[in-house]
C-alpha cells in the first residue's frame, strides 16, 4: 500500500533580506518549520541554502530589510540580478484566499564580476540595467501564497490530487505566469518554498496581432466569482489582438496606419489561435467589435475572411460595430448583440459548485475583441458579465424569474464599479492609461468632467505611444525572455544604431522649430525699425518649417521604439 504524499512545504510569506557586502543572505521570518536560509553570492551568483546567518563584523556590516517575495533571477552579459517585493498591499481574496499587489519591486544587482569585464561589456552592461529600472516600475503585479492565479475555478476544481500537492509553480499555467523565465534560475536549485508566482502583460502599439503561432500579443481572460449561500459559481471571458500578422507603429500621428503583414497567411494563423483556445475552452464565440470604415474596416475584413475556411459547429463568428451601433453613450444597444448571442451562453452555460453533489461546467468561451481590447471591449465584456450574473443568481435562488441587477441599486453600482476598475487595472498595464468613458460604466451617464478626462487619457495615451513604450517594452521582452542575452558571442549595445536614427530626437527638433518661430515672431516685430527683417523673419520661419516638415515625414525614427531584436517573434 502506498504511504499518502506529503503536502508541499507552503511558499514563505515574510523574509528578512541581509544584503553582506560578498552575498545576500534570505532568512525566512514567518514561523515556517525547518527553513533554511538563502544565501546568494555576489562573486558568481550561486546560491545555497544555509542553516545560520553569517557572522557580522565592523568589517562586514548588512544592510537588513524586510521582504515579501522572491520573484526571480535575471542573468546579463557581466551578472545577474535579484528581483525581490518589498512591499506588498492585500486587495482582496480568492476563493478564501488572500490576494496581494505588488507594490514595490527592487532589482538587487549580483555583479562584482562587472569589475573584470571589458569595456564593452559594461557598456551593455549599463544599458540593459537601465531596462531593469524601468523594469522595477511595473504596475499590475499579483500573487497568492496559497493558491494558483493562473487558473480559472472550474480549472483549479478539476486538478488532480496528486497536482494539488504540487508547488504552486508548477501548477501554474505558463500563459499567465508573469515570471516564468526569471524563476528559471530558481528552479534548478530546488528552492519550491521561495519561488512565489506572479501574474500579470504588454504595451500598446508596439505589439498587435499575433505572431505566426497564432499567440497574440495582448491576451487577457477575465473571470467574474460569486460565493453565495453554500454556493461558488464562475464564468470565463477572454479578449484578444486580431489574431493575423498585422501592425500599427507610431509615426507621431494621432492615429497611425494600420499595416497587414504577409496577409497570405492569415487564414492558417487564425486557425492556429482558435485551435488553441478550443483545446483550453472548448466551444468558441468570436465577437469582433471593429468598425467597418478605414483601416479598421480592412482589419475586420481580413478577420472575416480568415474565419470562413474555419468556422463550424463549435467556432463561430460575429462581427458587431459597436461604434456605428452603440456610438459613444447608447450602450444600452449592446441589447442587439446579446440577442444574437445568447443561444451560445445559455448553450456552454458556466461553472457552479454547491456544498452539496451539484456541479455544472462551462462548456465554451466568448472571445472579444476590437483594436485595443481595452475599452469597447471592457464594455461588451461587463454586458455578458451581467446577462450571466443574472442567470446565475436565478438559478441559485436569490434572484426571481425576472429580476435583474438593475432592480437592486447597491448591487448595480458594486457591479458598475467592479468592471469599471477591471477595465481601468487592464488598461493601465496595456496602454499605461485608465480605461475611457469610465464614468458612462460606473454611472450609467456622461458628463463634462468625463468627457475632459477622456481627452486627457488620450493625449497620455499618445505621448506614452509615442516617446515611452518603445523603452517599456524592451524591459517586457527582457525579462520575460523574450530577448535573450547573448553572453559569449553578440555584445553589440541593442541602443546602437546608425544613420538619422542615431541622432534624431524629438526634443531638439521641437526645441528648434519654437526657437525658429521666436525669432521669426521677433523679426516681424522689427520690420517697421528695418524691412530687412521681413527677409529674417521669412528664412527663420522657412527653417521652422522645414525642420517640422522633415520631422514629420520621419515621424518613425522620432519616436521611442524597442531596440531589442526579437528573432524568435516574427510576427509582432
Amino acid at each position: 500500500m502506498k504511504e499518502k504524499a506529503e503536502p508541499v512545504q507552503k511558499l514563505y510569506t515574510r523574509m528578512r533580506l541581509w544584503e553582506f557586502p560578498d552575498e545576500y543572505v534570505i532568512e525566512p521570518t514567518d514561523g515556517s518549520s525547518a527553513s533554511s536560509s538563502l544565501s546568494i553570492s555576489l562573486v558568481d551568483a550561486s546560491m545555497k541554502l544555509i542553516d545560520s546567518i553569517p557572522e557580522c563584523s565592523s568589517f562586514r556590516v548588512p544592510k537588513i530589510q524586510m521582504i515579501f517575495g522572491v520573484v526571480g533571477m535575471l542573468k546579463l552579459v557581466a551578472g545577474s540580478y535579484l528581483f525581490v517585493i518589498t512591499e506588498r498591499k492585500c486587495v482582496g481574496s480568492y476563493l478564501g484566499h488572500p490576494i496581494f499587489k505588488v507594490i514595490s519591486l527592487k532589482v538587487l544587482p549580483c555583479v562584482h564580476s562587472v569589475k573584470n569585464s571589458t569595456p564593452e561589456q559594461k557598456k551593455v552592461e549599463n544599458e540593459f540595467s537601465r531596462l531593469l529600472k524601468v523594469a522595477e516600475r511595473t504596475t499590475g503585479l499579483y500573487f497568492s501564497y496559497d493558491t494558483n492565479l493562473t487558473l480559472s475555478t472550474q480549472r483549479l476544481y478539476d486538478l488532480g490530487n496528486e497536482s494539488k500537492m504540487l508547488p504552486l509553480w508548477r501548477q501554474a499555467e505558463p500563459r499567465f505566469l508573469w515570471n516564468s523565465y526569471m524563476l528559471e534560475a530558481l528552479i534548478d536549485k530546488k528552492l519550491d518554498p521561495y519561488l512565489l508566482p506572479v501574474v500579470q502583460g504588454r504595451t500598446r502599439m508596439w505589439r498587435r496581432g499575433a505572431d505566426s503561432e497564432g499567440h497574440v500579443a495582448n491576451f487577457v481572460e477575465t473571470e467574474q466569482i460569486i460565493q453565495i449561500n453554500g454556493f461558488t459559481s464562475s464564468f470565463v471571458q477572454v479578449r484578444g489582438s486580431i489574431p493575423f500578422l498585422w501592425e500599427q507603429i507610431v509615426d507621431l500621428t494621432y492615429k497611425p496606419k494600420f499595416e497587414i503583414v504577409r496577409p497570405e497567411e492569415a487564414p492558417q494563423i487564425a486557425e492556429r489561435h482558435f485551435l488553441d483556445l478550443r483545446k483550453m475552452y472548448g466551444s468558441v464565440l468570436a465577437v469582433d467589435l471593429l468598425n467597418k470604415h478605414g483601416g479598421e474596416g480592412r482589419l475586420s475584413d481580413m478577420f472575416s475572411n480568415a474565419m470562413q475556411p474555419i468556422v463550424s459547429e463549435d467556432l463561430r463568428y460575429l462581427h458587431f460595430d459597436f461604434t456605428k451601433i452603440c456610438g459613444h453613450v447608447h450602450f444600452e444597444r449592446l441589447s442587439f448583440l446579446y440577442d444574437q448571442i445568447a443561444d451560445f451562453l445559455v448553450k456552454n452555460g458556466y461553472f457552479l459548485l454547491n456544498e452539496g453533489s451539484e456541479k455544472m461546467e462551462q462548456l465554451g468561451v466568448v472571445r472579444t475583441n476590437c483594436i485595443d481590447c481595452l475599452d469597447r471591449t471592457n464594455i461588451t465584456q461587463s454586458m455578458i458579465g451581467r446577462k450571466i450574473l443574472e442567470l446565475q443568481l436565478r438559478r441559485i435562488g436569490v434572484f426571481a424569474a425576472e429580476e435583474t441587477i438593475s432592480s437592486h441599486p447597491k448591487l448595480d453600482r458594486c457591479f458598475r464599479i467592479l468592471w469599471a476598475n477591471h477595465g481601468d487595472d487592464i488598461s493601465i498595464q496595456y496602454s499605461g492609461t485608465a480605461a475611457l468613458k469610465g464614468d458612462l460604466v460606473r454611472s450609467g451617464q456622461r458628463r463634462v468632467q468625463g468627457i475632459l478626462k477622456d481627452r486627457y487619457i488620450s493625449f497620455k495615451r499618445y505621448y506614452l505611444n509615442n516617446f515611452s513604450d518603445g523603452t517599456k517594452q524592451d524591459a517586457i521582452d527582457l525579462l520575460q525572455g523574450h530577448y535573450k542575452v547573448s553572453v559569449g558571442g553578440d555584445i553589440t549595445p541593442p541602443s546602437q544604431t546608425g544613420g538619422l536614427e542615431a541622432i534624431a530626437s524629438f526634443p531638439l527638433a521641437l526645441c528648434l522649430v519654437l526657437i525658429g518661430l521666436l525669432l521669426t515672431t521677433m523679426s516681424l516685430g522689427q520690420v517697421g525699425n528695418d524691412p530687412r527683417h521681413l527677409l529674417f523673419s521669412v528664412v527663420w520661419g522657412s527653417i521652422s518649417v522645414g525642420i517640422a516638415s522633415f520631422v514629420r515625414a520621419k515621424g518613425r525614427v522620432f519616436c521611442n521604439r524597442p531596440r531589442l531584436q526579437l528573432h524568435d517573434k516574427p510576427g509582432y
